[in-house]
């Protein structure tokens, strides 16, 4: 389960075993989950965050965009 970044407390990461599916990061903090396709950006899912703590998400998920899909890359080559 590679991390790709922790920020505020979020931890960004993907399965190892997911290659199969689209390019996409999931998000965990505390018991809250989720998980956002890459391209293009677009929650796929989020359970337990709060609409704010979603829109946080969001924002830093376009932040790093490109490092998170360039990890992705390097990962399943």
């Amino acid at each position: 389960m590679p991390t790709i970044l922790f920020l505020n407390g979020y931890r960004f990461f993907f399965y190892s075993n997911e290659n199969n599916e689209p390019i996409h990061v999931h998000i965990e903090k505390a018991d809250a989950t989720g998980k956002v396709w890459l391209e293009p950006i677009n929650a796929a899912y989020f359970i337990g965050f709060t609409a704010r703590e979603e829109r946080e998400i969001m924002k830093m998920i376009n932040q790093h965009v490109a490092e998170f899909i360039k990890k992705w890359n390097e990962y399943f080559s």
